[in-house]
């Protein structure tokens, strides 16, 4: 393949981190609201009084951590950074236990960025 093909591909595979922590943050204000909706509801549970907003504020708190990783990493890539292609990797070896978007998202992220292409494109150059 050549150079200008890889740098198509590292484009969307960070379009694609940045798109999808875009919709993570979404998801982590549902579940923070939904968890907090459903506690208007507890009236005389104090276990369950306490359990609800952790449970919210926790899982938000998880997903938005994961889709600030993707959006970084995915901005990163866009500039070419060594860093942004470890930590993307990473994030895509995350991402693939989340079936099968997930999967796919990973499994082709991490093929794109572990081409010899992709790698040259990631090297400073050489004076």
């Amino acid at each position: 393949m050549e150079n200008r093909n890889m740098k198509q591909h590292v484009s969307f595979v960070g379009a694609l981190h940045v798109g999808f922590g875009i919709l993570g943050f979404l998801g982590a204000l549902a579940v923070y609201l939904s968890f907090h909706f459903a506690f208007g509801f507890v009236e005389d549970e104090p276990v369950v009084q306490r359990l609800l907003p952790f449970l919210g504020n926790t899982l938000s708190l998880i997903i938005v951590f994961f889709s600030s990783l993707g959006v970084i990493g995915g901005i990163g890539l866009f500039s070419y950074r060594p860093w942004a292609r470890i930590l993307v990797m990473i994030v895509s070896a995350i991402n693939c236990l989340n079936i099968p978007i997930g999967t796919a998202k990973g499994v082709y992220s991490i093929w794109v960025l572990m081409q010899k292409e992709t790698l040259d494109l990631f090297e400073p150059p050489t004076q």
